[in-house]
């Protein structure tokens, strides 16, 4: 399915959800092929409020894979679990969902489509809430005693009431999203779905025939002496840097970096990667496009034309199906290790074993890899060392945080004998050794919309890689590379990476 037929039928299912059609909209949803994570997080609300847990939590299970910093996805997911009995998962989620605040007293989703604001103190109510159905009252006490401190508006006074119930050991109603919010589609692209007719109605001015009807007649415009024949090249071309390329197949974004294009689209690629991503630039847009979608565009400032004096400039439609989307490995995109002469050089694949194992890693936050059973120690830690982008000696595996490391001496055997259901559960950890690189503290917060930007919030350890100039840095933090401001951090000591 295309982008533009993705836009069409979400545009479509949000517009049935407004009129109460629920059952046609939740088809409408299902029936799109490439699901992004708001549209599953939508579809995971209608099967909550059909009561379908189990459909629910795939859904929201979906959505987390695909952005693994939605909060509002743990919130929702942690409601799914509270409604199934499932308290201590429900109270998991509902801290994972605490911690992508990140510090902040809210997130207001508007910006990307929701019209609801994720509060931390309601976080901290449904927490408190789980507590008390596991018989825990002083905790579910101190959640609420924490939600009071951080609550930011007077209207929040749900959570004066659960306060007074713990203190007689009472249940509570939980925070829940509104039935009818969902993420809406990006209405600057919906507004260009509809075809707009420029030219409007032809009407007869004059004829030779005497039935035709006519108003009037046009005057005759001015001509111009030696006028061109065909139109001049772009001057983008001149002024941009980077190699033109055509789009030859559609591409939809899964992450805030990638970039939407369509088929005919002309983007100038910045630079590409060993892993066949490329940087580039579109509608004064810079984002990652996989590389084996483009064809670089032949094009010269003097336009070829044919016998006739007419331009023959339109792209052949495409003559076969667009290729797999490539395995993105961030941490090609290091200095050391980018690709910037020239664009052209062709980049493999890797190809996963067929016989393949589900890891559950927690670290700071819990994720998934997908591993070959019986690979070596290498190549397991090398997957999670690459899921996290951190290099490979900086990390410990371990089957909990209590139990031995497991390392390069241990015996593979054993792991993979840990296996159930093709499911294994590891833990992961910081190495202190770290002496190879500087450590940054984050005195203040920075966020940016650009993808060349690294965000992250006061207090977060970085790792310098790198100065760009006096005033710029290139560090990494929290899986993420990118450049910021040198005034916003300090040195920090060696051992605060394993606050990371």
């Amino acid at each position: 399915m295309s982008f533009v037929d993705t836009l069409r039928q979400w545009d479509k299912a949000v517009a049935l959800v407004t009129s109460g059609d629920l059952a046609t909209a939740l088809k409408v949803f299902l029936d799109i092929q490439d699901k992004n994570s708001k549209i599953s997080f939508n579809i995971g609300c209608l099967h909550l409020i059909n009561n379908d847990l189990a459909a629910a939590e795939k859904a929201f299970d979906c959505s987390i894979r695909k952005d693994e910093h939605l909060a509002i996805a743990f919130f929702q997911r942690g409601i799914t679990f509270y409604k199934n009995g499932r308290f201590e998962e429900s109270f998991a989620d509902f801290q994972l969902a605490f911690k992508k605040l990140r510090g902040n007293q809210l997130i207001d989703y508007k910006p990307l489509g929701l019209r609801y604001k994720l509060f931390a103190c309601e976080v901290l109510h449904n927490m408190a809430l789980t507590h008390a159905h596991l018989g825990q009252w002083e905790k579910a006490q101190e959640n609420l005693v924490s939600a009071l401190n951080l609550r930011t508006e007077a209207k929040l006074i749900h959570i004066d009431k659960a306060l007074e119930c713990i203190l007689k050991q009472k249940l509570f109603q939980p925070v829940e999203v509104p039935k009818d919010v969902l993420f809406k589609p990006n209405q600057n692209y919906v507004a260009e779905l509809e075809k707009k007719d420029y030219l409007g109605k032809a009407k007869v001015v004059s004829s030779i025939v005497f039935e035709d009807e006519f108003s009037g007649f046009a005057p005759l415009q001015p001509q111009l002496e030696d006028a061109p024949v065909a139109p001049k090249a772009p001057e983008v071309l001149r002024a941009l840097e980077g190699v033109a390329h055509t789009v030859l197949f559609e591409f939809v974004p899964e992450t805030s970096d990638e970039l939407a294009v369509v088929p005919g689209n002309v983007v100038f690629v910045l630079q590409k990667g060993t892993d066949n991503w490329a940087s580039v630039i579109f509608n004064e847009r810079r984002g990652l496009v996989p590389y084996n979608y483009l064809e670089r565009l032949e094009r010269t400032l003097s336009p070829k034309q044919d016998p006739n004096g007419i331009e023959d400039q339109i792209p052949a439609p495409p003559r076969r199906e667009p290729p797999s989307r490539p395995k993105r490995e961030p941490a090609s995109w290091a200095p050391e290790n980018q690709t910037i002469d020239h664009p052209d050089s062709e980049a493999g694949v890797s190809q996963e074993d067929d016989d393949e194992c589900t890891v559950k890693v927690h670290f700071t936050y819990t994720f998934t890899v997908s591993v070959g059973r019986g690979a070596s120690y290498a190549t397991l830690v090398e997957k999670i060392a690459s899921k996290l982008q951190l290099p490979v000696k900086s990390i410990t595996l371990s089957y909990s945080p209590q139990k031995r490391a497991i390392n390069q001496d241990t015996l593979m055997e054993d792991v993979w004998s840990q296996v159930k259901d093709g499911h294994l559960t590891l833990w992961c950890t910081l190495q202190e050794d770290m002496n190879e690189h500087t450590l940054l503290a984050a005195v203040h917060s920075f966020e940016s919309s650009n993808p060349e930007d690294l965000t992250f919030y006061k207090g977060d350890t970085i790792i310098l890689l790198g100065k760009v100039n006096e005033d710029w840095f290139e560090g990494q933090c929290k899986g993420k590379i990118g450049i910021f401001p040198a005034a916003f951090v300090k040195e920090a000591p060696l051992k605060s990476s394993q606050d990371e």
